[in-house]
């Protein structure tokens, strides 16, 4: 890395890192955590500062047409309303989808309802939160409906008392109500809020996924840095850092 020495007075010296560049990267909160992992390690191998910026779309997409070099995503879904939402801002031929996680169960630490599958979220009395939004609009319809059997989708309906628009309110909602016994999401959300949840796999024939994927915007697309951090996302390296964080 790269490094700059001021002089002091006294002739003592300061040393910091001087940045060759500056990569601007934003998308939502999902991905997040490994994406940072992932900036922070390229940064230090290639003397590049790499901000992460991530949240619900509203807070960042201002930033992301004044400066934004680098996009992600947390599924096809939301990469397409990105293109669409972001118009010229991003280059679609630039997409490239990286890593896969599977959707699961999350319950409470210690699995005091002893659920055990798909099948116990059925069951009466059982309250599940869902998202139905930021990348997972019509994932709990995919899981419930994989059998072709409209009486499991009733069921699991029934069944569901929290419709949140986005991973993060789901997450206060959770942490707020202790009578939610169950939440359908991915099980990167306990990997990175330690404590907050157990895992409980979804049955295989249940079992759906989504993936997170990156583009390039305009400003991006002229950034030799830019792009270079892209390539490192797909490298063993950078999947390694995914795979950390529960991504496939």
């Amino acid at each position: 890395m790269r490094l700059l020495v001021i002089g002091i007075l006294a002739g003592t010296a300061i040393a910091g890192p001087a940045f060759a560049g500056t990569i601007h990267v934003y998308g939502p909160g999902g991905p997040a955590p490994a994406m940072k992992e992932a900036a922070a390690a390229f940064g230090k191998m290639n003397g590049v500062e790499v901000i992460v910026t991530s949240g619900p779309t509203p807070q960042w997409s201002d930033a992301l047409k004044a400066d934004g070099d680098v996009l992600f995503s947390g599924s096809e879904v939301m990469m397409s309303d990105f293109i669409s939402s972001f118009g010229d801002t991003v280059v679609p031929g630039t997409v490239t989808p990286l890593y896969m996680r599977p959707a699961g169960i999350l319950v409470r630490p210690g699995n005091p309802k002893h659920i055990r599958g798909f099948g116990d979220l059925l069951k009466p009395g059982v309250r599940i939160a869902v998202v139905d939004g930021a990348g997972q609009q019509g994932m709990w319809e995919d899981i419930a409906g994989r059998d072709g059997n409209i009486a499991t989708t009733k069921a699991f309906r029934h069944n569901i008392t929290l419709y949140a628009k986005n991973t993060g309110l789901a997450l206060k909602a959770w942490k707020a109500d202790p009578g939610i016994d169950a939440w359908v999401t991915f099980p990167i959300w306990a990997k990175a809020n330690p404590g907050v949840a157990d895992v409980v796999p979804l049955d295989a024939n249940r079992r759906v996924y989504r993936d997170a994927g990156v583009a390039l915007t305009r400003r991006g697309e002229t950034s030799s840095d830019a792009k270079a951090f892209v390539r490192f996302l797909s490298s063993a390296k950078g999947s390694a850092i995914f795979q950390k964080w529960g991504w496939q």
